[in-house]
């Protein structure tokens, strides 16, 4: 007799995608929690995630998960780690594919499992279902190891920013605390910087004050050449 389509000998557990969402407010890391409003762990705040589909991979269903539950669209998503523990789901056996994804601070919009979402500095993320205690503190350490190879800085930074929130950004991910003026002679000596009269977006320029950009083209060449940031 035919085997049917997807069906196995075998047990076999669900996947799952959750989504560790970055953001910067200037000052501070952020992190983008949602509320669940279904069980289990109705009320209480998770990452976005949410079942992979048949036809998807585990970076589109990442992306998938996150318009449907933030509505948010962005185009970087990593993944950095597999959550595999028997018992972290209660419903079922469920295996997590987990991604972080880095954004600039913009509105969000629950959907239809969640009750809320809402950003949270660091330092006042509450209790999280599941294991999301545990994916956070596994992003964190991926985000601290990857700064020094990729500009993933940059990615939560507007397009013209300042020395000191590019420094103030380092120092909220990395939880180190840096001299002002060797941070700025390395950063400019790396040539990852252009000096760039720009507006800042919603705000206004100050007199006296260095605006940058991300040159993408020099840290594309460095890259080739092995880079690694050093602090």
């Amino acid at each position: 007799m035919e085997q049917q389509v997807f069906t196995y000998k075998y047990p076999h557990p669900s996947v799952t995608t959750d989504c560790v969402i970055f953001g910067f407010d200037g000052t501070q890391l952020q992190v983008l929690l949602i509320q669940r409003g279904i069980e289990p762990f109705k009320g209480q705040w998770a990452f976005p995630g949410g079942f992979l589909r048949m036809d998807e991979d585990a970076q589109t269903g990442a992306l998938r998960e996150l318009r449907e539950e933030t509505g948010l669209e962005t185009a970087y998503v990593k993944q950095f780690h597999t959550f595999s523990s028997p018992g972290r789901d209660p419903r079922e056996r469920v295996i997590t594919i987990a991604h972080y994804a880095l954004v600039r601070l913009t509105d969000i919009s629950a959907g239809d499992d969640a009750a809320e979402a809402r950003w949270f500095p660091l330092a006042e993320v509450p209790q999280l279902a599941f294991d999301h205690d545990l994916i956070l503190r596994t992003a964190m350490a991926e985000l601290r190891r990857q700064i020094h190879f990729e500009p993933i800085g940059f990615e939560l930074l507007p397009e013209c920013f300042t020395m000191r929130e590019l420094q103030t950004l380092y120092e909220s991910i990395l939880d180190v605390h840096f001299d002002r003026r060797n941070f700025a002679k390395k950063m400019l000596h790396l040539g990852l910087l252009t000096q760039e009269e720009c507006q800042p977006e919603g705000q206004n320029t100050k007199q006296g004050v260095n605006y940058y950009r991300f040159n993408s083209l020099n840290y594309q060449a460095l890259k080739q050449k092995g880079f690694r940031l050093e602090f």
